[in-house]
């Protein structure tokens, strides 16, 4: 149905009454769906880096059926045309706004409101680093997992790059002191907004998961060491993107000071920093990343341990203590680094000089060692693929071991490791198992990711294993469930790790002498 423009005619939800106002959402689907749901107030003028602060309340019904503002995004050009406004990993969404300051919203798919069912409610944290990215991406899309599991999905636009990581506390004052952490606030309200508001929405507010992959995997590390995060959450979900430490205040002290001489403002003079234009002040901040050392820039402007909101290291040299008793699933793909070098046009025939660059800058002393260790196990891998196995290695699989271990330590909560070995057949076979593969599969999106997962029934057969572990996991805090093998605890002796494939398996630890090689 349509009405005279063209535009469908949704059917209206019941209105829901929230602690901010009444909303009213959409059905599709056997589903109540809410899109573009505030949750605080817009971050602009005087709130610009500040804590984020609850909406103004309203009285009347607010329409919640379309998604709204994602934030800005680092070094893009929001007024730009859609398809042309992210950075690459990021694409745009279709139906979604251009990226604005005020971007404080949420998105929610449940099967019932206000019922007596309690469904388990899983909080998502996109990807995209620090600096890019929204909650309203296709392949992030609730409604198959919230239809396949009767639970409450829950996907979060919240601030980044320096309009939520920009560290102000030595240089303007106490009033700013937490501006370096504001983006993990404002996922912090989204947390005390689904305690608060969630039992409306057919959710229970005592059985919350958060999970996040790559910049939202790290985002799912630091909430559980903060302790404004504490009881708002039950069990975590940490995908390609351990988050061991945070930035340090003198580091991001100095960018801060970057970007007030980038601005040609006198540092600390925040009454001219807010007089800014967003999109200026979003310039200046790629102009102050780009001249970062390449090994910095993709956390430019990350969250900052302020002592405060973040009180140190999330998992340096121990996890969290306020979240010892939080069950956590961590994992990742095989050959993570492939969706950072498939944009090379040299990707493919890289050389043997570019191996040994290359694998030095990651794995110093131990490169050499390394690549022979890798040789040995992928002996068909080119050189291109045999950097790939290095920078995955050395970056997000050796961290979440090394996370994964410091949790399992504290034998208060059970740990359960995973690797995506399936590879997809799409860019000729080159990406194996990148970076992000899983998602569309634990969100039992194929259909919307085909041009990341294939064509052809295999990717379905992923999906249908990994989308009913997690729903598992977040129902129970325990992932087994029928279609997969059992699925031991993980442990320094066994090390048991799920392997996602076709047909999964449980191997003990996995690739044994690369782990004895980097982590000992």
């Amino acid at each position: 149905m349509s009405d005279d423009a063209g535009a469908p005619i949704l059917a209206r939800t019941a209105v829901v009454q929230t602690t901010n106002g009444p909303v009213r959402g959409y059905a599709d689907a056997g589903l109540q769906i809410f899109k573009g749901l505030r949750y605080g107030a817009p971050p602009v003028g005087e709130l610009r880096f500040k804590p984020p602060q609850k909406p103004a309340p309203w009285t009347d019904a607010v329409d919640a059926v379309a998604l709204a503002a994602p934030s800005m995004q680092a070094g893009v050009d929001p007024t730009a045309p859609v398809g042309q406004r992210r950075s690459a990993g990021t694409p745009d969404t279709p139906g979604e706004p251009a990226a604005s300051e005020d971007c404080l919203f949420i998105n929610v798919w449940s099967q019932g409101l206000g019922d007596t069912k309690h469904r388990p409610v899983m909080v998502w944290l996109h990807g995209g680093g620090f600096a890019n990215g929204s909650g309203g991406a296709a392949m992030y899309d609730g409604e198959a997992l919230a239809t396949k599991g009767d639970v409450v999905v829950v996907t979060v636009n919240h601030r980044l790059n320096v309009f939520g990581y920009l560290h102000l506390g030595e240089l303007a004052g106490a009033e700013y002191a937490q501006s370096g952490a504001a983006g993990m606030l404002d996922i912090v309200q989204v947390l005390e907004w689904v305690r608060d508001n969630i039992e409306a929405f057919g959710g229970d507010p005592g059985n919350v998961t958060i999970f996040g992959e790559s910049g939202g995997g790290w985002k799912v590390s630091i909430l559980m060491a903060m302790p404004g995060a504490h009881s708002l959450f039950h069990k975590a979900i940490i995908q390609s993107g351990p988050g061991l430490r945070a930035a340090k205040p003198e580091t991001a002290t100095a960018t801060a000071r970057s970007l007030f001489q980038e601005l040609g403002i006198e540092p600390g003079d925040v009454k001219a920093l807010l007089a800014r234009s967003a999109e200026a002040v979003s310039a200046a901040a790629a102009a102050v990343v780009a001249r970062l050392p390449a090994d910095q820039r993709l956390n430019g402007f990350s969250p900052v341990k302020d002592g405060t909101a973040i009180p140190g290291d999330p998992f340096h040299p121990a996890a969290p203590g306020l979240s010892a008793d939080i069950p956590l699933m961590i994992g990742t793909n095989k050959d993570e680094a492939t969706l950072f070098m498939i944009g090379d046009p040299r990707f493919g025939s890289l050389t043997e000089e570019d191996l040994a660059k290359r694998a030095k800058a990651s794995a110093g002393d131990k490169a050499d060692a390394l690549v022979a260790l890798f040789r040995k196990l992928h002996p068909g891998n080119s050189p291109s693929h045999l950097i790939s196995d290095v920078q995955t290695a050395t970056g997000m699989w050796s961290g979440s071991i090394t996370l994964a271990e410091r949790k399992a330590a504290q034998k208060a909560a059970p740990v359960y490791m995973y690797q995506l070995t399936w590879e997809t057949p799409v860019a000729r076979g080159r990406l194996k198992s990148p970076h992000a593969l899983e998602i569309p599969l634990i969100f039992d999106n194929v259909e919307k990711a085909r041009n990341f997962v294939g064509r052809g029934d295999e990717p379905q057969l992923v999906a249908d294993q990994m989308s009913s572990v997690w729903l598992a996991f977040a129902k129970t805090g325990d992932p087994n469930t029928a279609g997969v093998p059992l699925w031991p605890v993980y442990d320094a002796q066994t090390r048991a790790t799920m392997m996602f494939n076709l047909e999964s398996r449980v191997v003990n630890d996995p690739n044994t002498e690369v782990r004895a090689l980097l982590l000992g």
